[in-house]
């Protein structure tokens, strides 16, 4: 797991860098778009609403669209909500099954102070269990 390598660093860098340039009270939208523009202008390779499919039994039964992926291998879900809750890290460490990528930035910027949460995820080799790593950033 690399949920504190140059990468995740750097990206929470720009996060900083936009939640210092917009403050907070924007839509979630907003600040992806912004985040994306930071990326954009560093060179970084991205995805936008990149589209994660969910399969059991060999079927796909649902379908989800990730706010960012970088470098194809860093997971970013942005919230604009009061707080981190529950549910907002279900929805990471489920998109980070379905996508098989190992870390996820979850960033809320709904406060003065950025929330930030990193999750790493990997197999456990012979068990068939996921491995989770939690960092809080707050």
């Amino acid at each position: 797991m690399t949920i504190n390598d140059l990468l995740t660093e750097q990206i929470i860098g720009y996060c900083y860098r936009v939640a210092n340039e917009l403050g907070y009270g924007f839509l979630e939208k907003v600040y992806e778009n912004a985040l994306a523009h930071e990326l954009r202008k560093a060179k970084v390779d991205f995805v936008q609403q990149q589209g994660i499919e969910v399969f059991y039994d060999g079927v796909n039964v649902g379908n989800y669209l990730a706010d960012l992926i970088v470098e194809g291998r860093v997971l970013v879900e942005l919230k604009s909500a009061l707080a981190i809750e529950d549910a907002h890290v279900a929805q990471c460490l489920h998109y980070l099954k379905a996508t098989n990528l190992e870390t996820c930035l979850l960033i809320n910027f709904a406060k003065s102070k950025v929330e930030i949460r990193r999750f790493g995820m990997s197999d456990r080799k012979g068990y068939g269990e996921m491995e989770v790593d939690v960092k809080d950033s707050l």
